[in-house]
This record gives structure tokens, sequence and C-alpha cells, in this order.
């Protein structure tokens, strides 16, 4: 299916309709987010994490279970992105959600299971990775901002929208889904961001973003899962799309969040924004990338995504934890073929303080 069929037809979407189909049970008003934590875990050590006790705990080589204490909750939205320098031990790795979910604790925690393979689909320990789990319920002005969680067969487990708007999923193929968040609209042709994450708890899988495009109708997307040999495969993923609003739901505070579209090349200048400073900076190129997230650095601890854009199997992550240069943050992202090679390819960065 061409991608302007499909962004006509998702266009077509009666929005009073998307209205109802919004999570039931929903507070009528609440603060965005509900809940949710963030955590770097690299070199065996949790940093940048929020709350500041998140611990992540070893399991079967290649597996892990995070805990965000205070954070459980029913629903919400997991992202996970690999931080493996593969420059210096080859080749690309990639990171996976499994599972999320409260445990039983009073007050309850949030339980996120996150799992990372090489490229030949075993699971490795070698990685490390940056998580953030985040639930948002009822109506909120400035900015726009959604998410939702799919299973295989494109059917929503749970989805939300700042303006109380629904989502809508298609299977249009094997491993091919086109997403709409419905009401977020924009003049277009392409305004903000979006992070994809693929949650498969038996088998290494990733999900990309193959196609953007942005209307007055909404955000509309097609994307693509493959499994461990570059194949396309139907696979469940989580999806966030922000525009002028961090990863996580909020706007002012946090003070300090932006986003990037890396094409390759800066897409639309609506694809680049920085809350402090107008707009990012992005430089060198494959193998890796360098965006300098002007003055973003005062407000500590914060969180940064990669996700892969364009329809070949390749996959992004991070070179590097992000580090501090000064007041800006930079965020260094590398691309990889399907056999773990570095390779040009376009992206989706984000990152987000706690304040």
């Amino acid at each position: 299916m061409k991608v302007k069929t499909w962004v006509a037809r998702a266009a077509t979407v009666l929005l009073t309709a998307a209205a109802a189909a919004t999570v039931a049970g929903a507070p009528a008003q609440a603060a965005v987010p509900d809940k949710f934590g963030f955590a770097l875990w690299s070199g065996g050590v949790v940093s940048q994490a929020v709350p500041s006790t998140t611990s992540v705990t070893p399991g079967v080589p290649g597996r892990w279970t995070v805990k965000f204490p205070g954070q459980g909750i029913a629903g919400g939205v997991v992202h996970v992105t690999a931080v493996h320098d593969a420059l210096t031990s080859p080749n690309g790795r990639f990171c996976q959600a499994e599972s999320w979910g409260p445990d039983t604790s009073l007050p309850p925690n949030e339980i996120v299971k996150v799992a990372c393979y090489r490229t030949t689909g075993v699971l490795d320990p070698a990685p490390g990775f940056s998580v953030q789990f985040a639930r948002s319920s009822g109506g909120i002005g400035g900015g726009l901002y959604g998410y939702m969680y799919n299973n295989a067969a494109c059917g929503i487990i749970t989805n939300y929208t700042t303006l109380g708007f629904g989502t809508t999923c298609t299977h249009v193929g094997i491993g091919q889904y086109s997403i709409a968040f419905t009401g977020l609209g924009t003049p277009g042709p392409q305004d903000g961001g979006i992070q994809v994450t693929a949650v498969n708890a038996a088998a290494a899988a990733r999900c990309k973003v193959a196609s953007f495009q942005s209307s007055p109708n909404g955000q509309f997307f097609r994307i693509l899962c493959y499994n461990h040999l570059g194949a396309l495969a139907d696979n469940a993923f989580t999806s966030t799309y922000q525009f002028k609003r961090s990863l996580y739901g909020p706007a002012f505070p946090p003070n300090r969040f932006g986003y990037i579209w890396n094409v390759p090349g800066a897409g639309p200048a609506s694809t680049n924004y920085n809350s402090i400073f107008g707009s990012n900076g992005l430089s060198a190129g494959p193998p890796v990338w360098t965006i300098k997230y002007y003055q973003l650095a005062a407000s500590l601890p914060g969180n940064s995504q990669a996700t892969a854009y364009g329809t070949t199997p390749s996959f992004c992550g991070l070179h590097k934890p992000w580090s501090i240069a000064g007041t800006d943050i930079l965020v260094l992202v590398n691309c990889f073929d399907n056999a773990g090679n570095p390779i040009d390819s376009g992206f989706f960065s984000s990152y987000s303080s706690q304040a």
C-alpha cells in the first residue's frame, strides 16, 4: 500500500469515533504523566535514573529486570534503546522490551523486562541500554503528545493522547503497520518526533519508522518490524509521538527537552525542537552522528532514545551514554545494517530531562 493511500485512509477516521476509543475508565483530569521512570544502564551501573533508587537486576545473560520504585500502574508504554560502542566492539546490537507492569508492593513498583540481542538472534549481555516508562491520562493543553502499545495483529492494548482523541492501527502486510494519532493535527508535511520499540518476550525483534506524514487531521506513520534475519515479521510494538512536549509527556516543567529527525540530513525545521534554544545541532555522520542538545545540561538526570528511520532492516542505537559539554547535552547515535555493520541511515533522536 502506497504512503499516500494509507494516509488518505487514516485521515478519514471520524474524530468523534476516535475520541471514543481512548482508554476506558481514565480519569477526566489528571497530571501528565500519572507515573514515569527512566534509567541508563551502562558498564553494570545504573545512572541518570528517575526515581533515583531505580534498580537494574541482570537475569539470564542478555535479560534484565528494571524496577522503578513506587511507579507501578497498569498500562503505559516502554521505550528501550541499546547503548553500544560498535567501533571498538563490533557488531551492532539492539534491545527491546519484553513486558512491564506493577508488582504487588504497596505502593507498587513498575517492573520492566528488557532483552538485548546480537544480529544472530542470540541474547547478548554486552550492551547497555536506556529505558523509559510512562503512563498518562486526562487531557492537557500545550504541545501535542500521544502513545500506543499494539499487539502483533495491530490490536491496541493501551493508548493515550493529550487531546483525548483515539489512535488507530492497520495491519497492511507481514510486519507492516499504519498507525495514526488522530486529532493531533499540525500543518505538516512533518512536525514533531516519534520513538518506536519492539515488544517480544520470546525472540529477537526490532521495529522502525518507514514513513511520516503530518496533517491537520493528525500524525500518520508506517511502522516496519523485522526478525533478526532481517525479514519482515509481525511483532508487537510501542510508539510515542511528541510535538513540543517531552517524550514522557509533560512540558514546562520539564523545561529541558528536545528531539530531531535525521532523514539522513536534518529534516524539516518543525522536526528539530529544543525547549531552551529553539533547535539542536546535527553533525558528523556515519558511523557516528553527534546531536548537540543546546543548553539542556542544567537539569539532570535525563534520558535519550533513538529509533531508526527507513525501509531497510537497518537499526540504530546510542553509540555511548550521552554526555555534558558545557551547558549542552551530547547524544551520539550509530546505525547498522542487518549484519551489524555501521551504515548511513535515518533516525529519530529524543532527549528529556527530569526538571
